[in-house]
């Protein structure tokens, strides 16, 4: 009895902070789904112009795409960068580190227009290519898919970093020294043991790569120029400039539901709370 008067107690003081949670986010979130359903019109007719209008569907092939990209070229670069971070010396490790974690306090905006210096027509790499004679006039670096894939990469390497190198630290050595012992290369312990005991860590790292990505506002705006339109700024201009108010409510409750049924996929194969830095 006196255990189910502590427990009745505990769930007392929680009601108030679960009402609140209630309240700021799932009801906005269900007057997104009631929008998507209701704009312009009651119907399906925002989700079946999916298959209607061309426009929609190349705007979430090109979100895909450069998102799909995106992760692949952050969890490679990622899993270098966390492979020497695990094989380094602990006072290299924990400047590499700290390095790692400054990156996360540079605002995506500084990092978007530090990239603009960069890559423009008159930016730093354009202007040493033409200065070594390389290049004899400036190559279209921004404003296209390129342009928006290095800025995204950049800025998801850190995030790929963090489960790979907890999934490589959590290794035991001992296994590493049994596989030289046997007799085997560098090579196959690398691509037979190493390599598969980090799997989870690359699920990990590719998920939340990509689940980030499918978000991503400004990177896309500034570095595509207006000519890489991704999800995120269609759903802005639909919203504050066509104000198609259904429109965006049907396109991010799909970017929500591709997201849980991915989340769902994920468990199948694996437990999250493994895949997400927790205990298996």
């Amino acid at each position: 009895m006196a255990a189910l008067t502590l427990r009745t107690s505990g769930w007392l003081l929680v009601l108030p902070l679960l009402g609140l949670v209630v309240v700021m986010f799932a009801g906005p979130l269900f007057n997104i789904f009631w929008l998507s359903f209701t704009d312009p019109g009651p119907g399906l007719s925002n989700y079946t112009a999916l298959a209607e209008r061309e426009s929609l569907r190349r705007l979430l092939w090109v979100t895909l795409r450069i998102c799909a990209l995106t992760t692949l070229f952050s969890v490679v670069l990622g899993y270098c960068i966390a492979y020497a971070m695990t094989h380094a010396g602990e006072g290299a490790r924990q400047k590499m580190l700290l390095l790692l974690l400054i990156s996360f306090w540079i605002s995506v905006l500084v990092r978007t227009f530090a990239w603009i210096m960069i890559l423009g027509r008159n930016g730093l790499l354009n202007n040493g290519l033409m200065s070594a004679g390389l290049i004899s006039a400036p190559l279209p670096f921004v404003r296209n898919e390129l342009g928006v894939l290095i800025g995204m990469v950049h800025y998801m390497i850190p995030y790929a970093v963090l489960p790979l190198l907890g999934a490589m630290r959590a290794i035991d050595g001992r296994v590493m020294a049994a596989s030289r012992n046997l007799g085997a290369s560098p090579a196959q312990t690398f691509w037979r043991i190493w390599l598969p005991l980090t799997k989870p860590g690359v699920i990990a790292a590719s998920l939340l790569v990509f689940i980030l990505s499918l978000g991503f506002y400004v990177t896309p705006a500034i570095l595509g120029g207006g000519k890489v339109l991704m999800v995120a700024e269609y759903i802005s201009v639909q919203v504050l400039i066509t104000l198609k108010w259904g429109t965006a409510a049907m396109l991010a409750v799909l970017i929500l539901v591709s997201v849980l049924a991915l989340l769902a996929l994920m468990s199948r194969f694996m437990k999250l709370s493994a895949a997400l830095g927790g205990r298996a």
